[in-house]
């Protein structure tokens, strides 16, 4: 390939043109990340080791079971299979379990409302999103955690909606300022959908919460017919409270939800050392026993439904008992579950990127990256949690969100991998340089057509030298997060058409602006 000389002449214009055409947004299919990639690289677990904990699994359920599920459930699974004990404890059978697993959904997509943000859950493509209930929003103007509100989940929503590497948003934070339980829904609902036009996830604090929320969302969709087509929300269930025993309310909800078509996503979220057993590996097999009761429930009330299997498994530090969710333990629960959803071939979600940091600091960088890269390099389908998470789910931050897009980004290139081809190993280049050319590849052609299609470059990160960084005067990286975060917000507006939103506020008690 031919080369250029750095110092050469070159055509006035011709340095700002190429700049100007680096700079311009790549086409989907040629950039180097992007939401979907194939992971799967990492194998905490052997062949033998996934069948042992799968073998455990079945034994679990056929001797243990599950208690407490609501009647409703009681009737879809004993009429599919599952006994019904003297105990009250429900137990599955091998044989319903397989039968179970052999109608589950396979290859499902989560549809946003805007179809470039759909997510195709197949193989091992990774896709990375935030989720949880923080009560705390941290404020970084005065280090201090201040409840949360309606207006900082549309905030973050808008936020989401303008990150490249941020693929989808579950609600990542509780609307405190609302106090009606259904106006919580309904407000969680609207803010998230106002916000963002990817995939949604949502909750719902009550079974009976769950028509009046729909009218919202039928409203949003265009009608029930057009939701049906594309359920852009999924419902995240605790249909489980560990160890063993189903959440009567949640698992009613789940049911509400199948029948009006919202796929849902059924979360295991045991703790090792207190809900669910110390070894990491049987903390496994409860997570997915657990998990594997819901795909019998959900099949038993309507074979094919689409289904995540959620197993999130969390960590305790065993010294005091609390959450550890940036810990390397984490990261190995979250990567050996996610090989145990290609096992079964199920799409898969579980939790990464949480920091028990209080603030965006050093330690929430380890904790972030280490654990998101394990899980992105395993395959997990739906990455949760995976920015914005502080104090062990307690608190959320915005400026964690702006820069847990620059992780997320390092993490989706580890995720890709080296390209192997007879062009990407071929020498010619290297011919031209050592022995005809400048002894360098700086201004090669082959250097310049890879900058953006096989580097990855940090938004926020700083890659100055020192002497540049104080030529600049000195840029703090928080600095330059809360800048981000503020410009972002003075641009974003909503995403409901407004007449629709005028239509909605006036018709449900909207809490934000």
């Amino acid at each position: 390939m031919a080369l250029e000389t750095i110092g050469a002449p070159r055509r006035s214009g011709g340095r700002a043109a190429r700049r100007a055409l680096r700079a311009a947004p790549l086409a989907e299919d040629i950039r180097p990340i992007r939401a979907g990639m194939t992971g799967g690289q990492y194998r905490p677990l052997s062949e033998a080791g996934m069948q042992r904990i799968h073998q455990s699994a079945l034994e679990a359920l056929e001797v243990i079971g599950l208690s407490q599920a609501p009647a409703s459930g009681i009737k879809a699974m004993t009429e599919a299979g599952a006994i019904l004990g003297d105990d009250g404890r429900l137990r599955f059978p091998r044989a319903l379990v397989e039968d179970m697993l052999a109608v589950a959904a396979r290859g499902i997509t989560l549809h946003a409302r805007d179809p470039k943000y759909d997510l195709h859950l197949t193989g091992s493509n990774v896709h990375f999103g935030t989720a949880g209930a923080a009560v705390h929003l941290v404020d970084l103007e005065t280090n201090t955690y201040r409840d949360t509100t309606a207006q900082d989940l549309y905030d973050a929503a808008r936020i989401v909606q303008n990150l490249d590497n941020v693929h989808f948003f579950q609600r990542a934070m509780v609307c405190r300022d609302v106090t009606d339980n259904l106006e919580m829904d309904l407000n969680t609902l609207f803010a998230c959908c106002s916000g963002t036009t990817k995939h949604i996830g949502t909750s719902f604090s009550d079974p009976s919460h769950v028509a009046p929320c729909f009218d919202m969302i039928h409203a949003i969709a265009g009608g029930e017919e057009a939701w049906r087509a594309r359920p852009f929300i999924s419902n995240s269930n605790c249909f489980v409270v560990p160890p063993m025993k189903f959440a009567e309310e949640s698992c009613m909800a789940m049911e509400h939800c199948i029948r009006a078509g919202m796929p849902v996503l059924m979360l295991s979220a045991g703790q090792a050392g207190a809900t669910a057993p110390a070894p990491i590996a049987t903390a496994i097999v409860q997570a997915v026993a657990e998990c594997l009761a819901g795909v019998v429930y959900v099949n038993s009330v309507k074979p094919g439904h689409p289904a995540i299997f959620g197993t999130w498994p969390f960590v305790s530090d065993l010294r005091t008992g609390a959450m550890s969710g940036g810990s390397a333990e984490q990261a190995l629960l979250t990567a050996g579950c996610a090989q145990m959803h290609r096992f079964y071939d199920l799409p898969g979600g579980a939790a990464a990127g949480i920091s028990d940091s209080k603030l965006p600091d050093m330690q929430a960088g380890w904790e972030t990256g280490i654990t998101n890269v394990l899980a992105g390099l395993s395959g997990l389908n739906m990455v949760y949690e995976a920015v914005g998470m502080h104090a062990s789910l307690l608190g959320f931050c915005m400026e964690s969100l702006v820069l847990g897009d620059d992780v997320l980004g390092q993490v989706l290139r580890c995720v890709r991998g080296i390209d192997v081809t007879e062009d990407s190993t071929s020498i010619e280049v290297m011919k031209s340089v050592c022995l005809d050319g400048p002894g360098h590849y700086l201004g090669s052609d082959q250097t310049l057509a890879l900058m953006q299609r096989e580097y990855v470059y940090p938004a926020l990160g700083n890659r100055m030298s020192p002497k540049e960084w104080v030529e600049a005067d000195r840029p703090m990286l928080l600095d330059r997060a809360i800048a981000r975060k503020n410009e972002i917000l003075s641009r974003a507006g909503s995403q409901i058409a407004p007449d629709l939103d005028r239509a909605l506020r006036e018709a449900f008690n909207i809490y934000f602006q």
